[in-house]
């Protein structure tokens, strides 16, 4: 039986401002021409929402273009620069989860994970995501072997895509097993020997990108949350009604993750509950065997 609770969250705008946006404000790049403009053509043209972002980001890469000599190396050292940036309580939630987890049994565990539409090699830059985090799941660039500079798109987290990661986590496969076997995550384990059930789990999105994530969570006895941007509190309620009423989603938050918090009260209490329930299953279990 698992002994393990996980919180998986989506990257921008989850977690902190997001992160392209303000990559792109950083070399002079009006962000919202980019997505609103720019991106938006490229999905009329019946591109996929994350391959439209990110060749327009590789159209910029280069000596006299608007990004300049971009490299997986310079997108890390960004990233260094955004933990100053994340929401109110993200960096003492994590430690707070940690004392509920701890108050309930030694014997049970807690994990974060990231999956996420954005640059991993910005996340991975980032120190508090390097120092919590089990595993980030990103977009990745590949790098030209002469110039080191990124040149085409290595992995894409598309919409489903993400579910992909979800059953990795749920499965217990490492990012290290699926650089050794690409179709690992498509092995058959059985749900009682699986790492951690969806049910051990919650997941955090903020929009249509994380509805695949929400439904597969919820449907299997795990909890979703709904962020909205702030500021954006009346429109992004009525955005998100939909997956109220199909029950994709238990409810919707401003990101603040602080004790007083809505979000962060009940994210503790959720954490509480899971690792209640995990306690009592484990006694019952081990009653049923007498």
């Amino acid at each position: 039986m698992s002994q393990t609770i996980a919180i998986i969250f989506d990257f921008d705008d989850t977690l902190l401002p997001d992160s392209t946006s303000e990559l792109l404000e950083s070399r002079g790049i009006d962000s919202m021409e980019f997505w609103r403009t720019e991106a938006k053509a490229l999905l009329d043209r019946g591109y996929d929402p994350t391959h439209a972002y990110l060749n327009l980001i590789l159209d910029r890469v280069g000596d006299k273009k608007e990004l300049g000599p971009l490299s997986n190396k310079t997108l890390g050292e960004f990233g260094a620069t955004l933990d100053e940036t994340f929401y109110p309580g993200v960096k003492s939630l994590f430690r707070d989860l940690k004392k509920v987890v701890a108050g309930v049994s030694d014997q049970l565990s807690i994990e974060f994970y990231i999956i996420s539409g954005g640059l991993q090699a910005v996340m991975d830059g980032s120190a508090f995501i390097r120092e919590n985090f089990t595993a980030t799941y990103g977009c990745q660039f590949g790098e030209c072997p002469r110039t080191g500079l990124i040149k085409n798109i290595k992995r894409a987290i598309t919409f489903t895509e993400k579910t992909r990661y979800l059953f990795e986590i749920n499965k217990g496969i490492t990012p290290g097993d699926t650089q050794e076997n690409q179709y690992v995550v498509n092995i058959d384990v059985n749900e009682r020997e699986r790492r951690i059930p969806f049910k051990n789990m919650i997941y955090l999105g903020d929009g249509h990108t994380d509805v695949p994530c929400f439904s597969l969570v919820k449907k299997n006895g795990g909890i979703a949350f709904g962020i909205f941007r702030p500021g954006e509190e009346s429109s992004a309620r009525k955005a998100f009604l939909d997956f109220l009423r199909t029950d994709r989603v238990l409810s919707t938050h401003a990101p603040k993750y602080t004790k007083t918090a809505e979000l962060g009260a009940l994210l503790r209490i959720a954490v509480r509950n899971i690792a209640d329930r995990i306690i009592v299953d484990r006694k019952q279990a081990e009653a049923e065997l007498y």
